[in-house]
């Protein structure tokens, strides 16, 4: 590319975006890339500011900024994901549906230790709906050297960066556990509020067993909900250390793997999560979610509803983020809690 005068640029062909704004009307590019300008431009581009601008020279070792962020998008995009036009040499991609976004954050960061490019994204786990922006791409100067565009794509692999899983999971059941509901003493409010949570992925509670404290009546009522078809088994209460809270072990007892009992996340440290072993999941939910905001259950269940295997390093893993600061007004999920 070289530097010109307006008044010296009809005929011109335009190598970036040339962006007009003016205060409560507009803000957006007046002339595109590739825009041959023409004697009536010379006045408008002179209001924008433009004395002097690049016009294109084609150099076979260097790259336009728009076609360097198509690269980026290129490495990034996957099923499920809709690239916006180039516009000022920056691409954004949106979802396409409801699901769980990841990114490969390692690669993403070996990219963006580049020079002069960037790829900015969401967090990796991050629920999204549809039209929801998942990531933007673009290089930082009007040219970048073709070699560094070439490293990227030496970076990424041979595989896109990012995946959007659409949410799977439609039918749960839930075992609510306590002498003190099986007898009546108390209202269950636990199941209103799981109920809720897992209709925000699509998933409609069909089946509901209550039991009381009884290691073997809750193995039974699990086992009951998966021959009943029940995708993901949902149990409720029952979760600590005291003498009545049979819910662990009574998990275990179905013969399912359990991943994990425990998790470094507060609140919700004596959440458990098992599989089996046809890869239907049991969440073993303690007591906090019933009255926290955003809990362990907000952190996994996203995961779970894409048929996204949890491991426990996964859950380990989760320490770091994993303290909720129990703001009086939960931001969740637009807030630190989760995000390690």
């Amino acid at each position: 590319m070289k530097l010109i005068k307006t008044e010296d640029a009809v005929g011109q062909v335009l190598c970036h975006d040339l962006t007009q704004i003016i205060r409560g009307v507009t803000k957006d590019a007046r002339f595109r890339k590739g825009h041959v300008v023409t004697e009536e431009d010379i006045p408008v581009l002179l209001s924008m500011g433009k004395d002097n601008f690049y016009v294109w020279e084609k150099d076979e070792n260097t790259l336009h900024e728009n076609e360097a962020a198509q690269i980026l998008c290129d490495v990034c995009i996957n099923e499920y994901m809709k690239p916006s036009e180039v516009k000022e040499g920056k691409i954004e991609l949106k979802a396409e549906c409801d699901g769980l976004f990841r990114i490969d954050v390692e690669r993403l960061d070996e990219i963006n230790d580049i020079d002069q490019v960037m790829i900015a994204s969401r967090h990796n786990n991050s629920p999204v709906k549809a039209g929801d922006k998942l990531l933007g791409t673009r290089v930082i100067p009007l040219v970048i050297a073709k070699e560094k565009m070439d490293l990227v794509k030496e970076k990424a692999g041979d595989r896109p960066l990012c995946e959007l899983h659409p949410y799977q999971i439609k039918k749960a059941g839930i075992v609510t556990t306590g002498n003190e509901v099986f007898y009546g003493r108390i209202q269950d409010t636990f199941t209103p509020v799981v109920e809720k949570k897992l209709e925000k992925f699509g998933i409609e509670v069909k089946e509901h067993l209550t039991v009381n404290d009884d290691k073997e009546k809750i193995k039974e009522a699990i086992l009951e909900l998966k021959n009943r078809g029940c995708e993901l088994i949902v149990t409720t209460g029952g979760m600590s250390v005291d003498p009545d809270d049979q819910t662990p072990g009574a998990i275990k007892a179905t013969g399912a793997n359990v991943i994990s009992y425990g998790a470094p996340v507060l609140p919700g440290a004596m959440f458990c999560l098992a599989y089996f072993e046809d890869g239907t999941p049991i969440l073993g939910l303690p007591g906090c979610v019933m009255y926290a905001k955003a809990t362990i259950f907000d952190l996994v269940l996203p995961r779970v509803a894409a048929k996204i295997p949890v491991s426990r390093r996964d859950i380990t893993r989760m320490g770091n983020g994993g303290l909720c600061l129990g703001c009086e007004v939960c931001h969740y999920p637009s807030c630190g809690f989760g995000k390690g």
